[in-house]
Formats: structure tokens, C-alpha cells, sequence
């Protein structure tokens, strides 16, 4: 490709499955693919380590969509195991919402074409309301060990593995929400994370260990790590898995950065924690789904990645409290899994997309399957460069700039992008979606304000009371910045963002003078109405982000865009899920009504079939297109 064609919508979104969840059985990987182009199905994927010459054996074909909806975001819906030379397979599909299961034979062969499916699969549980997912294969008792959530409260429950239409066996009743389930490999122990409203995992959350009984049953069941409610500040801990010797490792922020520690293990545990290794990064992230993996033991030492200033790498760390880095190529990394010398993650780089990377430990060696075939250039790829700027308060804040192609000037239009969450952080791997714009010329800036993860506790926490004015003054002063470097025009200036960050763009144009057009997709318009309309997950999120509901409703009024849309002066173009449990469509309704009442240029693009994040090819390919027409038309390009 030309430096100067520009990047077309259809190949930027839509052809590129996204990998998830990779894991390593023996000699096999298996992990999961959503697929744009079949309206954002999810399947799972089987085939020999490192093996690629041959087509991966998918396990889960058409009309099988793996998908769990725990706390609405999911994650974790599948459970792979080998037991006996017998590949297990435990999913839950979202057709019915129900628990499945599935058994191959011939794991011995040369390929995946050699596995055979022992009987079609058949259904664990029965079509309730329930959500399930998040779960363990406790091989002792032959079950499934996960989470239920069921009207408005999570569980941990048990299902057979060899009984069909089952009712759930409920085997513990958190106080609030529950996840991350962690079984020991005796079967004798099991460790899960606990948190309860109005925190958030990533605030305040608990680590719990219990006792399995001969029947499999819980007992001794007790907190032994993470912050209580009662804490002036909070701690979170993140991931916990059993080491082989029966030790415990878990990753918590206590120190200010999420940090792994180890407990020897015993049967009564007590305040014998380990900080082998102490260090100003993160080995964690937002928990906003389940199933999220950033450490795991690879047979001699933990691996682990570490985010440093808005970048992953690895590194092996030793229960002697060693760390040495493992020489590999990519700074964005995700679902690592390990054994046996091995690891696999999902990872990608500036300048190549997301794939699987497969490295062996012993030989340094590594070997990364990109998801799809490089579309661009080496040299046609523009590559992010760290931009550090005076933000909120005159605090020291990160971003990622992408130049348009050809370099930035002071007649480059800019878009900021306000990243989701709003404590999810922009990341540096290769994005199509931006190389659409900086293949016309548009620079991108890429904003971590204060709030984004991946830059210690203290950075996470600028945004506790301060949602609506630190990321504003943040994606503000990032613009501000690039046109003081003559690197953007100042009436060229456009923002977009996605949920949280629909909300920041939004007062963005509202509590700013910076911005001359906005897009927005299933954005938060108005934080009194996601305080009282939104699903359990979030409902009391906005305590921490702006105040206490409704002791301090006019917080949430000065904050609101809807409640000052008066002061929006620019176009703005909405895209909204009419499915969308999170953000209800009658938010976007009501902010698109006002501007029009006040004669401010508005589209609006409904999607009948969406939720909460876009996972149609075709729709993912309009929302691009329409708002590059859209900022085109009204910014004069």
C-alpha cells in the first residue's frame, strides 16, 4: 500500500477476528476467536504448538457462540481441560444462555484433524434467567465450579459433568459479586475474589480461600488478602492462581502499583504474605471481565506481564525473588497462560496486529500467528510516540500521538480519542481503526488521563470524584499541547469516545472551547440517569467517580451534558445499540433531542441488533465511515 491511499473502512475494521483467552493442553493451544464477519460469534479454536502449516480444527462451529453474561461484560465462557487423554470442553453459549459440554479423543495424533468427538455435545444446564461463566473443572469430583448471577446477586455453583437440564448447585453465597476462580491442583482448596458495592473489583475487593470437603462442599471460608469496606483506602487484588508446591500468588495494590505476593500456604492461613517482588509497575489490570490473566506459572518460575509507562513486556520471576526479562518483540500483551516451559498470550506491537505469540522459555524462542493478514506497509503505519503533558491541576499525564503519514503540521486536523472505561488505559498495539485516520492525514492523540490503569494507584485515583473535569482538562490539554508543537489546527480539532469516553467527549464540547466537532457511541450523556438506569455492574459506580447518589445529585447536574447542552456549539454525531443494557437508548434520545432544540447539527445511527460495544463487521464499518464523512463535512476537510 501507497503511503498516500488512504486505509479503507472495510479493511480496517471487519476482517480482523479478535483472539481472546489462549491456553496451553499438553502439546495443543486452543483459544477463542470472535468473528467480525459472523456478526460477532465467538468459537474456539484447536491445533498442534506451534503448528500453522494446517487449518485449526474449530471446536464450536456455527451456530455455537461462546459467550458468558456475568455482570453483562462476560467474560471467561469457556473451560478446556484434558483428563485421561480425553479433551474437555465446557462453554456457554449464547443462544440459550445454558452450560455445555463436549469430549475428544485422539489427542495423541500428529494434527487436530485427528481428534474425534466422543458424542455430539450436550447440555448441562437448564434455559433459565441466570447468567453463568467464569468457571473451573474440578477433575476430582467430575463438575463444573463457576459463577451464577441470578436476580441481582452472584453465586458460586457446582453443575455435573455427566448429568443433562441440571439445576446449579449453589455451594457459596457472596455478599455482593464474585469471580476468578482459582482451584488448587489437589482439588482441595479454592480461592476467589469478593468485592460489593459501591466499589468497583479495581477499588476495593477481597481475596477468599476455602476447603473442598470429600462431598465438595465449602468450609473455613475466609478472607485472607485485599481491602474491607471499612478501609480508608481501598486495596484491590487481582488473579489469584495456586502454585504447584500449594502455594498461593496473587497481584494487589497496597504499595501504590498492582503487585504480585505469594503465601507459602498452610491450612489455616494467616498474615505470612511474600512481596518477592516489589516494583513501580503494574502486573494487573481492570477486572471488567472475567477470565483476565496477566501472570502464570511456567513450570520453573511465575511469568508475568508488567506494564511500565503504558507499555507490557514479560518477565520471569523467581520464588528466590528474582526477575529477569524475556527478550520478545511486542509492548501489548494479554491472556497469558504458561506450562511447561511454554507460553502463549495474545500480543501485538506498533507496527504488527493482534495475534497468538508462542514462545518457549528454554530456548528463547517465540513465534507470533498474526489474527489476519497484514494489510499496510511497514512504512506506511504510523507509530505512536509518548507524549507527556502539564493535564488536570498541572499533573504529568500520558498519551499516545500518532502524525498523520507524511508528519504533522499546523494545518493537520487531530482527533482525540477518550478511551472507555473510564479506568481502561490507551494502549500502544497496531490499530487499523487509527491508521484510517492518519492515512488521511489526520494525526490521532490517544489520551491516558488521569483515571487510566497501567501507571500506579495514584494515577487511577485522580479521577476518584473528578469524572467530567480530569479527563476533560486531560483530552483538552492534550490537544492544546499538540497545537502549541504546531502539530494540529485549532479549528480542525474533533473527539470521539465510546461509553465512558462518549461521556468525556461530550463534556468535552460541553465544559471546553477546544473541540469543533464530536462522535459519540453509546455514550453516557447524563451521570443521573446511568446512577438510577443502569445494571447492577455499575450502579453504584459513580459514587467513587463523582459522589454519593443522591446525597450529592448536584454534583452529578454540574457535571452533566445534558443538563448544560446549551453550551455545545459544534456538530455531533451519535451511533447507539438499541439492545444496550449499560447505556439505555432513551440517554442518546434525550441529549440528540436537545441539540436539536438548540439547532446544533445531529445524526443519530440506531442498531437494532447491538449492545454495548459493536461487534458486526458491517456495523463497526459504518460507524467509521459515517463519522469521517460527518467530521469532513462539518470541519471543511
Amino acid at each position: 500500500m501507497s503511503l498516500q491511499q488512504p486505509l479503507p473502512a472495510t479493511t480496517a475494521l471487519g476482517r480482523s477476528p479478535v483472539l481472546r483467552a489462549p491456553q496451553l493442553l499438553g502439546d495443543w493451544v486452543l483459544w477463542l476467536e470472535q468473528r467480525p464477519h459472523e456478526k460477532g460469534r465467538t468459537t474456539a479454536l484447536i491445533r498442534r504448538w506451534k503448528e500453522t502449516a494446517n487449518t485449526p480444527l474449530e471446536l464450536t462451529p456455527a451456530p455455537i457462540n461462546l459467550r458468558s453474561r456475568v455482570h453483562d461484560y462476560g467474560g471467561a465462557p469457556f473451560t478446556a481441560t484434558l483428563k485421561e487423554g480425553t479433551l474437555q470442553l465446557v462453554w456457554v453459549d449464547d443462544n440459550d444462555g445454558c452450560l455445555w459440554f463436549q469430549a475428544w479423543t485422539g489427542i495423541n495424533g500428529a494434527s487436530a484433524q485427528s481428534l474425534n468427538a466422543l458424542a455430539p455435545p450436550h447440555r448441562l444446564t437448564s434455559p433459565s434467567d441466570s447468567a453463568l461463566g467464569g468457571g473451573v473443572i474440578d477433575h476430582a469430583r467430575s463438575r463444573w465450579l463457576g459463577v451464577m448471577e441470578e436476580a441481582g446477586c452472584d453465586r458460586l455453583v457446582s453443575v455435573a459433568l455427566d448429568q443433562q437440564e441440571q439445576t446449579p448447585v449453589i455451594i457459596h453465597k457472596p455478599a455482593d459479586f464474585a469471580g476468578y476462580l482459582a482451584l488448587s491442583s489437589d482439588g482441595v482448596q479454592l480461592a476467589w475474589v469478593e468485592w460489593q458495592q459501591p466499589f468497583m473489583p479495581w477499588d476495593c475487593s477481597q481475596l477468599v480461600v476455602a476447603q473442598l470437603t470429600a462431598t465438595g462442599a465449602l468450609k473455613d471460608c475466609h478472607v485472607i488478602a485485599g481491602g474491607e469496606q471499612s478501609q480508608a483506602q481501598g486495596i484491590s487484588v487481582f488473579q489469584p492462581q495456586w502454585l504447584p508446591d500449594g502455594s498461593l500468588v496473587v497481584a494487589e495494590d497496597s504499595s501504590g502499583w498492582w503487585n504480585l505476593m505469594r503465601h507459602p500456604g498452610a491450612e489455616s492461613f494467616s498474615n505470612h504474605w511474600q512481596r518477592l517482588w516489589p516494583m513501580t509497575k503494574e502486573t494487573a489490570m481492570p477486572q471488567w471481565v472475567l477470565g483476565m490473566s496477566t501472570t502464570a506459572w511456567d513450570g520453573e518460575k511465575l511469568l508475568a506481564a508488567v506494564c511500565d509507562q503504558g507499555e507490557w513486556r514479560l518477565q520471569r520471576l523467581g520464588l528466590d525473588g528474582s526477575t529477569e526479562c524475556v527478550e520478545q518483540p511486542f509492548n501489548d500483551l494479554a491472556d497469558l497462560n504458561a506450562a511447561n516451559g511454554r507460553a502463549v498470550a495474545i500480543a501485538s506491537n506498533s507496527t504488527t496486529g493482534q495475534g497468538l505469540l508462542e514462545l518457549d522459555l528454554d530456548l528463547g524462542t517465540w513465534q507470533h500467528t498474526p489474527a489476519a493478514t497484514a494489510v499496510m506497509e511497514v512504512n506506511a503505519i504510523s507509530v505512536a510516540n509518548a507524549l507527556w503533558f502539564e493535564g488536570s491541576s498541572g499533573q504529568r499525564t500520558h498519551a499516545w500521538f500518532y502524525p498523520p503519514v507524511g508528519g504533522a503540521d499546523a494545518s493537520s486536523p487531530l482527533l482525540v480519542k477518550s478511551h472507555s472505561g473510564p479506568s481502561s488505559m490507551a494502549r500502544r498495539g497496531l490499530s487499523l481503526a487509527i491508521q484510517f485516520w492518519t492515512s488521511r492525514g489526520w494525526g490521532v492523540v490517544d489520551v491516558n488521563y488521569g483515571g487510566s490503569t497501567g501507571f500506579g494507584r495514584t494515577y487511577r485515583d485522580r479521577l476518584q470524584g473528578g469524572w467530567g473535569v480530569v479527563d476533560v482538562d486531560d483530552c483538552a490539554a492534550a490537544a492544546k499541547t499538540l497545537i502549541a508543537k504546531n502539530c494540529a489546527d485549532p479549528n480542525r480539532i474533533a473527539i470521539e469516545g465510546g461509553s465512558a469516553g462518549g461521556f468525556t467527549t461530550l463534556a468535552c464540547l460541553c465544559f471546553t472551547d477546544v473541540f469543533r466537532a464530536g462522535a459519540c457511541r453509546y455514550a453516557v450523556s447524563d451521570p443521573s440517569a446511568l446512577a438510577t438506569e443502569t445494571h447492577r455492574f455499575e450502579a453504584r459506580y459513580l459514587d467513587g467517580l463523582i459522589g454519593s447518589w443522591p446525597d450529592e445529585q448536584d454534583l452529578y447536574e454540574q457535571r452533566s451534558p445534558l443538563r448544560h447542552v446549551e453550551q455545545i456549539r459544534c456538530p455531533v454525531i451519535f451511533f447507539q445499540g438499541l439492545q444496550d443494557k449499560v447505556v439505555l437508548p432513551q440517554q442518546t434520545e434525550r441529549m440528540a433531542d436537545a441539540l436539536r432544540r438548540n439547532a446544533i447539527p445531529v445524526e443519530v445511527h440506531t442498531f437494532p441488533e447491538e449492545g454495548h460495544g459493536f461487534r458486526d463487521s458491517e456495523v463497526q464499518v459504518a460507524v467509521l465511515e459515517s463519522t469521517e464523512r460527518f467530521f469532513r463535512q462539518h470541519l471543511n476537510l
